[in-house]
């Protein structure tokens, strides 16, 4: 954990009013949601009144006048709040903002991250660090949970949460004859569950065109016919690669290169099937939610009302997902068999997360394979408590493949198909790229709810600077949409480097980069790993073209990207761009390594890598 300027630690100054929490969370994957959530939990076992949300769903005005809140964020991209704190994080840092604005409230922050990235951490620090430039008693210093821990984020979150209830019951004691609840005591669900009796699915909460034109959002996507999905890559090689094609005529949708497309996923009808027998519910009949608590709980926008179960399990409940620790605590209160009550219990405690890494992260298990493994317990859920065990289902982010100025109306990706094997009988399968690959137009119109948001990555408006990109497998991705984009704007000076295993087998988009190339719009330099005995990979290439580089760079104000997996590849390309410097440019390898600073802070160097 990271210390703080202990000034401004508040004493323990008893509060006398009843003790009330606000957990304001900002998520990307909704890690940062599912512990909120948890924190919102033990509030409610300490008889605390709670609220958890989204801090752009916050009235950030109101925070002048709360007393207690738990401030949980995760990380993205380099160093960037996620998409649902963005309005909160340019509010918090204006400028005039008083000092003392928030000398009332009590404070603290935890953030997530994982240590392998550069920006670790980033945004809880810095936030942690202007709550108190705001004034606020920051009750202890700012956790840093790490999936790079041996036990995972929690190995950081336990000890933290241990020091934070501490301090937060001396300030804000439990009422006065009234006991903690036990942690084997099932807590009220946020929802309960109206069926409507005898009324079909009328299609009422199935997706429509919107008759009114508004810009596609995540709360309103628009749904996109799929026009093609294609493999590229040969049918002998082991990586199933998609180039999938969407119509998006009438949204109002506008993209420029290094955007991302946003999609939310199905669950497959097999596993619909088999969660609707396990929890013996009848996939078609439809039901309307009402929250437990309607001061503290809104029933999820995304939900029509009413809805069909299939509807809820197809497209909201995150059941194929690796469930966190959250699902078996709550899981653990419905067991009243020995040997399952027993098992679930070890999996909720911090002694047991070596076992449940085991059990469930190693062997990439899913809820529902553990609602299998436990049978007596999934025969005592109540339907309740559904959406307080099952998260809903993230969307998930694509680089777009293509430019509006090539191809008006549509939006095309390059899609690896999710497949791997681990020790359980089936082959583990990712939910959104097995999902997207089953979709086939020939076989009628097929309609997937999509949006489109800014990515990080911006290319330059000079039509002179040379525009450098290393983009290996399906990396290339943005950089086909940014040399679509820069030729039909007659941008001509273009290096690209691509790797990939086999020129006959994953050379994505090979002809069109030939194409380029023959018409002086592109230079192009291959890495085909496994095409000789020895391997050759793209940060190879980098070396080899340090005199040219050097000149793009150095002489004509180039700019370089990386994009593709953040394993050595992206490192093993800054070394090698580095060691260009030293050679060509004569600077030292410390002066190297400030020029690429430099760049990078002049949005001369950007790179965008996933895990």
């Amino acid at each position: 954990m990271a210390s703080a300027d202990q000034s401004n630690y508040c004493p323990t100054v008893v509060r006398m009013s009843a003790p009330k929490l606000l957990i304001l969370y900002g998520s990307q994957t909704g890690t940062a949601q599912d512990t909120a959530e948890r924190i919102g939990r033990q509030a409610q076992r300490r008889r605390m009144q709670v609220k958890a949300e989204a801090l752009d769903s916050y009235n950030v005005a109101n925070l002048i006048s709360e007393s207690l809140v738990v401030f949980v964020c995760s990380t993205t991209g380099q160093g960037d709040p996620p998409d649902n704190m963005k309005n909160f994080w340019r509010f918090v840092f204006r400028k005039s903002l008083p000092a003392g604005s928030l000398c009332r409230l009590d404070c603290a922050v935890l953030g997530l991250g994982d240590s392998s990235y550069p920006k670790f951490n980033f945004v809880a620090k810095k936030l942690h660090k202007r709550l108190m430039q705001l004034g606020a008693s920051v009750l202890l210093p700012v956790g840093l949970a790490d999936d790079q821990h041996d036990l995972g984020a929690d190995g950081v979150i336990d000890p933290w949460l241990t020091s934070f209830w501490e301090r937060a019951q001396a300030l804000y004691p439990t009422p006065a004859g009234q006991s903690l609840i036990r942690e084997d005591e099932p807590l009220p669900p946020r929802y309960v569950f109206q069926f409507m009796d005898d009324v079909s699915e009328n299609g009422a909460d199935r997706l429509r065109v919107p008759e009114q034109p508004i810009s596609p959002s995540q709360t309103h996507p628009f749904p996109g016919r799929v026009v093609s999905n294609k493999r590229v890559t040969h049918s002998s090689h082991f990586q199933d690669v998609r180039h999938i094609e969407f119509d998006v005529t009438g949204s109002n949708i506008e993209f420029t290169a290094g955007d991302v497309v946003m999609m939310r996923p199905c669950n497959t009808p097999e596993d619909v099937e088999q969660f609707c027998q396990l929890l013996r519910l009848d996939p078609d009949r439809q039901f309307t939610l009402s929250p437990t608590d309607s001061d503290t709980v809104s029933v999820p926008a995304r939900l029509a009302q009413p809805c069909t179960v299939r509807r809820l399990v197809e497209s909201f409940l995150d059941i194929a997902a690796v469930p966190r620790r959250s699902f078996f605590e709550l899981l653990a209160t419905f067991a009243t068999n020995e040997l399952e009550r027993e098992k679930l219990s070890e999996f909720s405690s911090a002694q047991g997360q070596d076992e449940l890494h085991a059990y469930c992260n190693r062997p990439r298990r899913t809820a529902l394979e553990v609602l299998t493994d436990f049978p007596h317990t999934t025969a005592e859920l109540s339907v309740d408590y559904l959406l307080d065990l099952f998260p809903e289902i993230q969307p998930r982010s694509f680089s777009i493949a293509s430019s509006l100025l090539a191809h008006p109306n549509r939006i095309q990706i390059l899609l690896a198909v999710v497949r791997y094997k681990t020790k359980m009988h089936l082959p583990r399968k990712g939910l959104c790229s097995s999902w997207l690959a089953s979709l086939d137009p020939t076989q009628g119109d097929i309609y997937v709810p999509l949006w489109v948001k800014k990515g990080s990555m911006k290319f330059p408006k000079d039509p002179y600077s040379p525009v450098i990109m290393v983009g290996p497998g399906t990396g290339v991705a943005p950089f086909r949409s940014a040399l679509q984009e820069r030729i039909a704007q007659g941008k001509n000076a273009n290096v690209l480097f691509f790797g990939c295993r086999s020129q006959s087998k994953d050379f994505y988009c090979g002809s069109e980069w030939e194409e380029m190339g023959k018409a002086g719009q592109l230079t192009l330099f291959t890495a085909f790993s496994r095409d000789q005995e020895d391997k050759i990979y793209v940060q190879q290439r980098v070396q080899e073209q340090a005199e040219l580089l050097w000149d793009l760079i150095a002489n004509k104000n180039g700019y370089f990207y990386i994009a593709g997996n953040a394993k050595q590849m992206p490192t093993a390309v800054c070394d090698a761009l580095k060691e260009g410097f030293q050679s060509q440019g004569g600077v030292s390898s410390s002066e190297a390594d400030e020029m690429l600073v430099a760049m990078e802070r002049a949005g001369r160097f950007q790179s965008e890598t996933w895990s």
